[in-house]
């Protein structure tokens, strides 16, 4: 899931998260005043070229577009793999 501030959190890992694991996703974004998207990352966040977002669906009716909230996704990765690599 990826947050309009560009936070992220994994669900599903090893295989696609069910119906109700995302419905009770969006309805906690929702009770925290939060909103984003279903998304799938390709790559890894941590090594290698920077991950790429393909939005699946949104969550909790967002009041920012999904490259916005990419781009901060992108910009917070970068910034966290400068501050590890110093």
């Amino acid at each position: 899931m990826l947050g309009t501030d560009g936070r992220y959190v994994t669900l599903g890992r090893a295989s696609d998260p069910s119906e109700e694991e995302v419905r009770s996703a969006e309805e906690a974004l929702r009770a925290q005043g939060l909103a984003g998207w279903l998304a799938i990352m390709e790559g890894n966040p941590y090594v290698g070229t920077a991950p790429r977002l393909l939005e699946v669906r949104r969550l909790a009716d967002p009041s920012v577009q999904f490259a916005d909230a990419a781009a901060a996704f992108a910009r917070a990765i970068a910034a966290r793999r400068a501050e590890l690599a110093s």
